[in-house]
């Protein structure tokens, strides 16, 4: 029987082949080596993602970015009856962070909603007054009512303090404003996307697509290599690596990103991005981030951008310093519409929306840092946390400072010296000039030439003088240029310093006997002469105006034309330490008791000579200055901080005298150009050293002004010419703000008198004396002479008959017994002498006369007074 024998069928000669191949030596080899070279990248990928992850864990372990503490400006107050449109006010609040929405809807720094001519205002958890929503009517371009929650009516309201800066890292000089993912808006989110990474949200840290093309760049389209990195390999270079071209760096640039996008999600990347990005410089500052960007260029805060904006800042990326709108307006706009055609391309825009933001032009904000940044002040109220708070918590706590800046006064302060140190390089020019003629006859030509040397430097201080804030200040006239702060550089104060002298003259009327106390018309030597140093070494003054340094002259005279002998000499008589002792207690504290003191040869900072004038400002108290008003927490919790004490320095009276000499200052003494483009009421002292100064208040506001050279060299030019021009100018730009423009007279204080004085005789006046003018006394010091008896008043009936008790009366009688001064602030003491003046005599119980001892007079009782007084050092009359 056959059976039949199974057999396995053969392979297909295919599979055969393949498996003698694999069998092939060589192919084993090949198939070794690429298993070894597997392993071996396994090994080197896996060391270098351990240590790059290792690095990226050691960095996220700390904030990415420090929160450094936030600078903010005083917010603006509106009030019922004031002339505002409601686009102005909401334009402030989107300044401070503000969006359109409702309250429900609040969430940051707040909302609001316009309905017509009402605006409503929902301050947010974020805000300096959270919860305190208002609503304002507004009609005709007037606030008609302001109102609470409740329907209450207010009087005013005060919008959000906006915030100037974060504090800066003093070493890297650069500027950051953190956003959360959150706050960045769509539009800017999407303007980077389309310009820098379009497949960002589908890619995994890596777009091998758009790697390729920018390798392949050179043999497709002649460029250079292209790094086609995504928005995660930027931030790992920002972060972790240098801006060197290598393969090394392209390769860990590439590991780094993988980790990155496992260890953050794409919305985390992308804000750390947007925080991180360096975009350009503005003065002396780097710009880091968008947030920073917005505000720079802008003025804005991010979420107020508009579509051409956002694709400007985006553009940016590419090259900050090449693109930048501020050096290169033509080449942003360019870049910007690049952006803008990208979102086009991207689907982000239509063709409508893309051509109309196309045709927008550049709008930038004024490029000026300290109109709005405000340097030089951040740097002092820098200085001042630091006196109170580490470094390291300013740099990370996120605190929140709000202080006495004001922005709009800021910018008035940085446009008047802007302007003024124009002028003043335009005189500086013209003096160092120098016409030559070379040649002869007609081939003869004129060679000008400018002689070279130091271009002067300003500083400027405007503050409240009741409260001491600081409102604006300026440093320098070019923070990019030198952040030396000449508000607080010591210099000879010149002139300025004269007032403290005539104080103490003033200050005799309070303290001795008023019949020799010195008063406005008390007559001085003004001639030329030589005053002895304590140490015995001869000092000689001399007058800026010779024909001034002849005979005598009132009180009022010598300070409103600055006439240094008559200074010295009347500082000489009261004494240099009395002079002295009340400058110091104004906190003019280097000041020695010499001849050269009272015409200002000593220094002192600007600022503390803004702290000194309040004296005279703020009826005899002396004002600290103060540039924080208070610290919160990042959560808005207040914070412990110190406060300055303001000190009783000078008695209201004898404050409001002086005011009235330096107001005489301006009306026809050597600040009289101020006064031709000036005219509201105002006091001040020009001053002239080696510097120019100019010092000067109104019932609401006191500005100094300093320039100089930084080399201390003569600036040779007075302080009329220099620096008060720069006061007028801002004064007059402050004038036009709202809350400034209300420049009232000074106000009158109980215990002074006006009297008319004659111009001719400088004596009060009577009607056969009608050139007069008005000048202010102490009560009770006013001579009794006139200009048409200036031996004093004529006997009395019964005199004239028996020809007996005729006598020359000194001064006039109070009109009104002394009281404390209404005006002046409550902890003042009015009647508190000037430290190291004597105690005034209290006034004795006058003994009731008969009528034959009033008629036969009291000769012998005024003689005994005047011998018994305290008189303190006399005066010529």
């Amino acid at each position: 029987m056959f059976v039949p024998v199974t057999t396995k069928p053969a392979p297909p000669r295919s599979k055969r082949a393949i498996r003698l191949q694999i069998k092939h030596p060589a192919v084993l080899i090949l198939l070794g080596v690429v298993a070894c070279g597997a392993i071996l990248f396994g090994i080197v990928f896996t060391y270098f993602y351990l240590k790059y992850m290792h690095i990226v864990d050691d960095r996220i372990r700390r904030p990415i970015f420090d929160n450094p503490a936030k600078i903010y400006a005083t917010g603006d107050v509106v009030e019922a009856g004031d002339e505002r449109t409601a686009a102005g006010i909401v334009a402030e609040l989107r300044a401070s962070g503000y969006l359109p929405g409702s309250a429900q809807s609040n969430t940051g720094v707040g909302t609001y909603s316009l309905r017509g001519n009402v605006l409503h205002i929902y301050p947010g958890s974020g805000s300096y007054y959270p919860g305190k929503n208002a609503t304002i009517r507004i009609s005709g371009g007037e606030i008609e009512s302001i109102t609470d929650d409740h329907g209450q009516s207010l009087s005013s309201y005060e919008l959000e303090p906006a915030l100037v800066t974060g504090l800066f890292d003093a070493k890297q000089r650069s500027k950051r404003r953190l956003l959360k993912y959150s706050e960045i808006p769509p539009l800017v989110i999407n303007a980077i996307i389309s310009v820098e990474d379009r497949r960002f949200f589908e890619h995994s840290g890596i777009n091998y697509v758009r790697l390729v093309e920018g390798l392949l760049a050179p043999v497709f389209h002649h460029r250079r290599i292209q790094g086609g990195s995504t928005l995660t390999m930027q931030m790992a270079r920002g972060f972790f690596l240098s801006n060197e071209r290598s393969v090394k760096r392209k390769l860990a640039e590439m590991m780094i990103a993988l980790i990155l996008e496992h260890r953050f999600t794409k919305e985390q990347i992308l804000e750390i991005y947007v925080n991180q990005v360096d975009l350009g410089q503005h003065g002396s500052f780097n710009i880091r981030g968008f947030g920073e960007a917005a505000q720079a260029y802008f003025g804005k805060d991010i979420r107020n951008l508009n579509l051409p904006e956002a694709a400007l800042l985006a553009g940016l990326v590419n090259g900050p310093t090449y693109f930048s709108p501020l050096r290169h307006p033509a080449r942003a706009i360019k870049r910007r519409n690049i952006v803008l055609r990208a979102m086009y391309d991207n689907h982000i825009i239509d063709q409508a929306t893309l051509e109309r933001a196309e045709a927008t032009p550049l709008r930038l904000a004024p490029p000026s840092v300290e109109a709005e940044d405000a340097p030089y002040f951040v740097d002092i109220v820098r200085d001042r946390l630091l006196s109170e708070y580490d470094e390291a918590e300013l740099d990370n706590s996120g605190m929140r400072v709000y202080t006495s800046l004001d922005r709009q006064l800021q910018r008035a302060a940085t446009e008047a010296v802007e302007s003024g140190m124009k002028q003043v390089d335009a005189l500086i020019e013209r003096r160092r000039t120098r016409k030559t003629r070379q040649g002869k006859g007609r081939n003869a030509v004129v060679k000008t030439e400018i002689q070279p040397g130091p271009m002067p430097q300003v500083a400027l201080i405007a503050l409240d003088p009741h409260t001491g804030e600081v409102l604006a200040l300026a440093g320098g006239r070019d923070y990019a240029a030198s952040q030396l702060n000449h508000a607080l550089a010591k210099r000879p104060t010149g002139s300025i310093f004269k007032p403290f002298v005539y104080a103490t003259a003033i200050n005799t009327g309070l303290t001795g006997d008023p019949a020799k106390a010195f008063t406005q018309l008390t007559l001085i030597d003004a001639s030329e002469g030589t005053f002895q140093n304590p140490g015995g070494k001869p000092y000689t003054p001399h007058n800026f105006d010779p024909a001034e340094s002849t005979g005598q002259v009132p009180l009022r005279y010598a300070l409103a034309h600055s006439i240094n002998t008559a200074t010295v000499r009347l500082a000489e008589m009261l004494g240099y330490d009395k002079v002295v002792q009340l400058a110091q207690a104004a906190g003019v504290t280097d000041v020695k008791p010499t001849p050269s003191m009272a015409i200002g040869t000593y220094d002192a900072t600007p600022l503390e000579m803004s702290e000194a004038y309040t004296v005279f400002a703020n009826g005899g108290v002396r004002q600290p200055a103060v540039f924080i008003r208070s610290i919160r927490s990042a959560a808005g919790e207040p914070m412990d901080q110190t406060t300055e004490e303001k000190t009783n320095v000078l008695d209201p009276r004898v404050a409001s005298v002086i005011t009235d000499m330096l107001g005489a200052v301006l009306d026809n003494g050597t600040a009289a150009a101020v006064r031709a483009r000036f005219s509201a009421p105002a006091a001040g002292k020009t001053g002239t050293s080696h510097d120019a100064w100019f010092a000067g208040y109104t019932s609401n506001l006191l500005c100094i002004v300093w320039v100089g050279n930084d080399d201390y060299s003569d600036i040779k030019l007075e302080g009329a010419k220099a620096a008060a021009p720069i006061w007028t100018d801002f004064m007059l730009r402050a004038q036009k703000l709202r809350r400034y423009h209300e420049m009232q007279p000074f106000p009158s204080v109980q215990g002074v008198v006006s009297v008319k004085v004659d111009k001719a005789t400088n004596l009060p006046a009577d009607e056969s004396c009608p050139d007069d003018y008005q000048a202010l006394f102490i009560d009770g010091t006013v001579p009794a002479a006139t200009c048409d008896h200036p031996e004093g008043p004529s006997a009395n009936l019964f005199q004239k008959m028996f020809h007996i008790g005729v006598h020359r009366e000194l001064v006039l009688p109070p009109v009104a017994p002394p009281a404390t001064n209404p005006a002046a602030p409550p902890t003042a003491v009015p009647n508190q002498p000037a430290p190291g003046t004597p105690a005034a005599p209290q006034p004795e119980e006058k003994k009731k006369h008969g009528f034959w001892h009033r008629l036969f007079g009291g000769k012998k009782d005024r003689d005994k007074s005047t011998d018994t007084a305290n008189t303190g050092s006399t005066a010529p009359q």
